[in-house]
Parts: structure tokens; C-alpha cells; sequence
């Protein structure tokens, strides 16, 4: 083997180069670590490569959350299970993990009244799988079907949505709000048989499927949609009290007693 010669001032050029931002930042303290305390080459050079592989990670959780539209602040560790007594948490951070059902292009429904928490719990298990390393969009269910109108319209339909499968997992939140128009309600269909046991949905809803004739204006594609959403499905029925409403009287109940001791 040939001599290397080794010339530590043009070390930050080089790692600029090859694009190691982490390693760049901190080499110097860890070779002065790995000095003091004597590290053979190998673990000094493991210990750098960690660091560059944590900080990909996070700069891509980073990337991932600010594509998402997720609402800021839903997580999972700021939802009250215990109002949901229907609502596992062991089911849920079983699904924050993703690794089997989006892998198989399963679905997730939430069913339940406005208020309920449907949007917060998805949002936060959005939240989860872009921390586990998923991607994943999530849009008002009118927003999303304005934009794929615009792209039906620009005979770009398709393409639009094969874009969509860039994400691991779509949530249309508030589907029930569609308008129930011809035009909205067949590109809402053909994204969903479009993502058909390819990738996953997660659908928040207030009305049950008894109640999607509403959505969709033909009987039989309501149906169809129903089948193709529900074949892989897990289903979460949250039929009590107003999620917000509880929160907020709980709220004031606790303003009022730190109140009731401040005057005391």
C-alpha cells in the first residue's frame, strides 16, 4: 500500500465535500475525547459515523414534518386515553410503530361526532410515523379534492395522484364534509382505489358508512369505496361526549381552583 499522506487543516474542505455536516461540526471534540482516553481508530471512527447517521435522521423527521401539513402540537403523549376508554393505548402505539399495516397498505377509520378527538388522535399518530420514519400528508378531505379537481381538469389527474404515493399514509380528515357532487366525489373515488391494498388511508369521519350516500351520490360506487376501504381496515368507533368540550370544562375547573387557593 502506498503512503497516505495526511493533512488535517483541509479535513472541513473535505468533509464539506463528501457532505458530512455532523462529522464536520463535531470531529474535534471527539478526537480529543478519543486522545484523552486512548480509542483505537475503529471506535473513533464509529463514534462519528453515529453521529452523522443521527443527525440524517433528524434532519429528515425535520423534512418529513414540515411536508406533512400536520396541525402543530397533536401528540400522542398530549392525548387523554382515559376519556376514550374504547381507545387502546397499547393498539394505538402498536400503530405509531407502522411496520405491518402500512407495509400492507392497510387503513385506519375514525368514526365519531365532532369534538370527539378523531383529528387529534390521527394527527398524532401522523406525527408518530414520521418520528419512526414514515412520510406521511395529512389535508382537510375538501382541500384535497379541490386540488386533484384542478389536476382533472389539467388531464393531470393521474399523475397527481401517483405523486400522492410518495407518502406511506394519506389522512383525509373530515371526509363526511365532501360535497356531494359528481365531479368532487369520483376523483375521492379514484384515489382510493387507486391507493387499494398499495398504500395506506386514514379517514376521519362523523357519520357512519350508513350514512356515505351522502358523500358519494351513486349507490354503487358508495359501495365500492366502502369495500375497498374496509377490506384491510382497522376501525375505531369514538362515539362519546365532545373531546374538546371535556378538555375545556376540565380546563376551567382547574383555573378555578388554583383561583379559589390564590385568594384564599
Amino acid at each position: 500500500m502506498s503512503k497516505i499522506t495526511v493533512d488535517t487543516a483541509r479535513l472541513p474542505l473535505l468533509l464539506n465535500e463528501l457532505r458530512l455536516p455532523a462529522i464536520s461540526r463535531l470531529w474535534q471534540d471527539i478526537a480529543a475525547r478519543a486522545d484523552k482516553e486512548g480509542w483505537p481508530a475503529a471506535r473513533f471512527l464509529s463514534a462519528l459515523a453515529e453521529l452523522e447517521v443521527a443527525e440524517r435522521a433528524r434532519r429528515r423527521i425535520e423534512r418529513h414534518l414540515a411536508e406533512s401539513r400536520l396541525p402543530s402540537g397533536k401528540t400522542l403523549d398530549g392525548f387523554d386515553f382515559n376519556a376514550l376508554p374504547m381507545l387502546s393505548r397499547a393498539h394505538v402505539m402498536a400503530l405509531a410503530a407502522g411496520d405491518t399495516w402500512l407495509a400492507k397498505g392497510a387503513n385506519l377509520l375514525l368514526f365519531g361526532p365532532p369534538g370527539c378527538g378523531k383529528s387529534h388522535i390521527a394527527a398524532a399518530l401522523g406525527r408518530a410515523l414520521i418520528e419512526n420514519g414514515r412520510r406521511v400528508l395529512f389535508m382537510r378531505t375538501t382541500d384535497l379534492v379541490q386540488r386533484l379537481q384542478a389536476e382533472r381538469q389539467a388531464l393531470q389527474l393521474a399523475a397527481a395522484i401517483g405523486k400522492l404515493d410518495r407518502f406511506d399514509l394519506l389522512i383525509l380528515d373530515d371526509i363526511a364534509y365532501v360535497t356531494k357532487d359528481q365531479a368532487e366525489t369520483s376523483v375521492l373515488f379514484e384515489l382510493i382505489a387507486a391507493r387499494y391494498e398499495r398504500r395506506s388511508l386514514m379517514i376521519t369521519a362523523n357519520q357512519p358508512f350508513g350514512d356515505w350516500n351522502k358523500v358519494f351520490p351513486d349507490p354503487a360506487m358508495t359501495v365500492a369505496a366502502i369495500d375497498r376501504l374496509v377490506h384491510h381496515a382497522t376501525i375505531f368507533e369514538m362515539n362519546v361526549e365532545s373531546y374538546r368540550r371535556r378538555t375545556a370544562i376540565a380546563r376551567k375547573t382547574k383555573t378555578d381552583r388554583q383561583s379559589g387557593d390564590g385568594s384564599a
